[in-house]
């Protein structure tokens, strides 16, 4: 089978040659089919809302909320992460396992270091194919990589020509690329000895002179078929460029979906390994352990031919288990691989070759980890929301059947009695009107105050008091750049933070429980089934910015430790990328409030208006049956009418939802292919 993109390639002497692919594609059948699903659950989707507009149930907000569920299948994105110190042959094992079918390296693999910053592999449609650099001296800015992106003209372009492979890998190379800078000025940029050779080292001494990277991030964007499906492949530079570089350790790690931590298979897990694996990449609980696998690259350096077969595969075996051991994995987690060999045996469709290399197993491995576990969590978010929508149009409709059905009564008693009785059942209807009045204008009054709390609420977490706050230990840190000073600034920091989080969970539990009052006496009065709204949890703000404060706490000692110059700037820069993460917590929780907010006072705005309408029904059928008694068997006959209607448009609405949850959690949701 030929690579899709790769036909579409020029066929010209310049162009990349093209090869037929030798791998089981485990990883590439499973990503196409996890687009594929994606679709068909935003298929579904956007059946609901065709149906709720059809049928005049789909306000701006169920609009918003459909919206907010397609644009989270479309935006979809898997992320995984290679982690390795230098020379590990991470770049290898990228061009082995994703890019083998183009018969050519993509990224730079040679001895020594080719990975010199955080390079991110994905496709994003709005930009031609290219690469872009952020250069190193941005370090000295009080801005991190996340706030870049939003201003091109910090970053140097170069576009890829996608018909020249030798153009593409030299301008690919631009990642290796070093700079000698004075001694000082990497230290102000918090990079002393990075980037630093043993040669390089022993001439520092003499001139004054050291090497450090000349880009900070890399972005390739390229049209793989992969990365058009969503995945985006992070390349990281050495271990010690991890502690160098906090946006790594405190956004990009974590979000990674998958994370493939690179050993030499000859030496195993050293002490600079396991320090890395510990702090950095391990997780905290069994199911983050999960998405972690283990490569132990190199493994041909093993294959010594004068020794039995049976006698080197024990020894693989060992530094599988070895390795297992001391990072508390499972020996299925850890991969014996050779990338060389395997990027070499892709090319040349050489299947003996590439089954010893060991890439196919590894290969199936993150294929059956990745996709599944992002999956489950797509259709997690996606049948809440769904669900949610389902059962609150439901709702409308059981409040209507009710008081139909409370309407059906009144007028089947009415058969043969006289004006009297229909005088009488007027008089009720009207009773009913003014007690509702009173309850309306209550509403009005809960309204008012829902909305002053809410401005408390939102003031409490707002970006202007997080601005305060940062401001506030930016001074305190500038003040006493001294790792006391700067541990009390910090300390203060996190603790004002989870003040604020802890007085915004105290409000929102005010308005849930004065909604709550409201709900059950509407319902009282007006004879409905009470709702009992939501809460709104803290906890997993609360649980980030612990992790925040361990993950600064950590790396504020490496750090510390790692430099005897030049501290105050490289902790200024790391307090602003941790003041840019808590910024993210914020970020989440601010829209996440306001649905929640949106969730609360819905239904009793919802409840109110049907409420009023059906009275408004009840009082013009009585009206009309007072006016004409042969009214009484028509009206009765369009209420039973109403009602059956009713009944079939929820169950059209549980079918809909039901397509969308068969989808979502159906076992056989991927093709078979794409299942192993």
């Amino acid at each position: 089978m030929v690579n899709s993109f790769a036909a579409k390639l020029p066929t010209n002497g310049a162009a990349l040659h093209i090869f037929e692919m030798t791998t089981s594609r485990a990883l590439a059948t499973r990503f196409e089919a996890y687009g594929e699903w994606r679709k068909r659950l935003e298929g579904c989707v956007a059946d609901l809302h065709r149906w709720l507009r059809d049928h005049d149930l789909a306000d701006a907000q169920v609009d918003q909320r459909i919206d907010d569920v397609r644009q989270r299948l479309q935006q979809d994105r898997l992320v995984v992460t290679f982690v390795a110190e230098y020379s590990r042959g991470k770049s290898e094992l990228i061009n082995a396992i994703f890019f083998a079918d183009f018969g050519a390296r993509l990224l730079p693999a040679a001895a020594g270091r080719t990975t010199m910053c955080p390079t991110e592999l994905l496709y994003d449609p709005g930009r031609p194919p290219s690469l872009q650099v952020l250069p190193i001296e941005t370090r000295l800015k009080d801005e991190t990589i996340d706030a870049f992106r939003s201003f091109p003209d910090e970053w140097t372009t170069f576009p890829l020509d996608l018909a020249d492979a030798a153009g593409m890998g030299d301008v690919l190379a631009r990642i290796s690329e070093v700079k000698r800078v004075p001694l000082a000025l990497a230290r102000a940029l918090g990079l002393e000895g990075v980037a630093d050779s043993p040669a390089t080292e022993r001439l520092r001494s003499a001139d004054e002179l050291t090497d450090v990277p000349a880009w900070r991030h890399a972005i390739i964007n390229f049209p793989h078929p992969l990365l058009q499906q969503g995945l985006v492949i992070l390349d990281t530079p050495g271990l010690n460029a991890i502690g160098a570089e906090p946006e790594l350790t405190l956004k990009l790690l974590p979000s990674a979906h998958v994370i493939v931590f690179v050993l030499a298979a000859d030496a195993g897990v050293t002490r600079s390994d396991l320090d890395v694996w510990l702090r950095d990449l391990a997780g905290d609980d069994p199911a983050q352990r999960r998405t972690r696998l283990v490569a132990l690259n190199k493994v041909d350096s093993l294959w010594d031919e004068l020794k039995p077969p049976g006698a080197v595969a024990a020894e693989i075996r060992g530094q599988v288990e070895a390795a297992a051991t001391l990072l508390a994995l499972s020996p299925a987690q850890v991969f014996p691989v050779s990338a060389q060999k395997g990027l070499l045996a892709k090319v040349n469709g050489d299947d003996a070759l590439l089954e010893r290399s060991g890439l196919l197993a590894l290969e199936d491995a993150l294929s059956a980890r990745l996709i599944p576990a992002k999956q489950d969590l797509v259709a997690e978010a996606t049948r809440s929301a769904v669900g949610a929508l389902g059962k609150d149009v439901c709702d409308v409709f059981e409040a209507r059947q009710k008081s139909i059905a409370e309407q059906l009564a009144d007028l089947r008693e009415l058969r043969g009695k006289n004006q009297d009785v229909v005088t009488h059942m007027m008089t009720r209807v009207n009773e009913d009107s003014e007690i509702f009045e009173r309850s309306a204008h209550r509403f009005g009054a809960v309204r008012t105050v829902f909305a002053q709390q809410t401005t408390g609420l939102f003031d409490v977490i707002s970006l202007e008091k997080l601005r305060e706050h940062a401001g506030k230990t930016r001074r305190g840190i500038e003040r006493s750049p001294f790792t006391k000073g700067v541990r009390i600034a910090m300390a203060e920091f996190f603790t004002t933070i989870r003040r604020d989080f802890h007085d915004a969970g105290r409000r929102a539990n005010e308005i849930h429980d004065m909604m709550q009052a409201m709900y059950t006496r509407f319902a009282v009065e007006s004879r409905t089934t009470p709702y009992s709204p939501p809460p709104f949890s803290m906890l997993k703000y609360h649980k980030e910015i612990d992790r925040l404060e361990r993950a600064y706490n950590e790396h504020f000692n490496t750090l510390w430790n790692m430099l005897s110059k030049a501290k105050f700037s490289l902790t200024q820069g790391f307090f602003e990328t941790v003041a840019s993460r808590v910024k993210h917590v914020y970020d989440v929780a601010n829209p996440d409030v306001e649905t929640w907010l949106r969730a609360v006072m819905s239904p009793l705005e919802s409840h109110v208006r049907e409420h009023h309408l059906q009275l408004l029904r009840r009082l013009e059928s009585v009206k009309r049956i007072h006016v004409a008694t042969g009214e009484l068997e028509l009206r009765i006959g369009e209420l039973e009418q109403q009602y059956e209607g009713f009944a079939a448009q929820a169950r059209d609405v549980n079918r809909l939802v039901g397509a969308i949850d068969a989808i979502a959690i159906a076992p056989g949701s991927l093709p078979a292919a794409a299942n192993g």
